[in-house]
């Protein structure tokens, strides 16, 4: 289906061009969200009398994103999940959740903002792209732990897994140490 779009739309193109793309993408998002017109004659004469509007519209916009995102931009979220003793989360961090925490904190954003490639699914620290305009995006930070104290570790650039590990390690040697010792003391009754 040919479209004209009418907000620059990621991917796709800018205001004014006539793009083809599928028709379920047509019809279930660019229509419905007012995004575009079907490309004929009638509508061009619609979007040309209409141009300069939204021209003025989608600026409006893209100055209220730019405020938006110089506030957001490099902050940074703290989320608590249950993870396992590898760092596997049972369950996973959506960008529904980091959105929500953003918001959360007093920034405006929808939560079809944040993009995420895939779900988060063990603990760390992820940039994560929020776009707040089709020209505007920001750049967050996520760090995702089982406690606060495990939180400020990782902030810190601390790898809490590799430590857990070590740690483990240690302990296990300090075992197997005090193993070795008591088990070549002579318990035997002397005469």
């Amino acid at each position: 289906m040919h479209v004209i779009l009418l907000e620059r739309v990621e991917n796709l193109g800018t205001i004014g061009d006539e793009v083809k793309v599928r028709d379920g993408y047509a019809r279930n998002f660019l229509l419905p969200n007012k995004k575009a017109l079907r490309a004929n004659d009638a509508n061009r004469k619609v979007f040309e009398a209409r141009r300069a509007e939204l021209e003025a519209r989608n600026a409006e916009s893209k100055a209220t994103a730019e405020k938006a995102s110089s506030k957001i931009d490099g902050t940074s979220y703290i989320l608590i999940r249950s993870a396992g003793e590898g760092g596997q989360l049972y369950g996973s961090v959506s960008s529904r959740d980091i959105a929500d925490e953003i918001v959360k904190a007093g920034a405006k954003i929808d939560r079809n903002s944040v993009v995420l490639d895939k779900p988060i699914k063990s603990i760390g620290v992820y940039d994560v792209r929020v776009r707040l305009h089709a020209d505007v995006s920001a750049t967050v930070k996520v760090n995702v732990a089982r406690s606060a104290d495990e939180a400020e570790r990782q902030a810190k650039g601390e790898n809490v897994i590799a430590s857990a590990v070590e740690a483990d390690r240690a302990d296990e040697a300090a075992q197997a140490k005090e193993l070795a010792a008591n088990a070549f003391v002579d318990t035997s009754p002397r005469d």
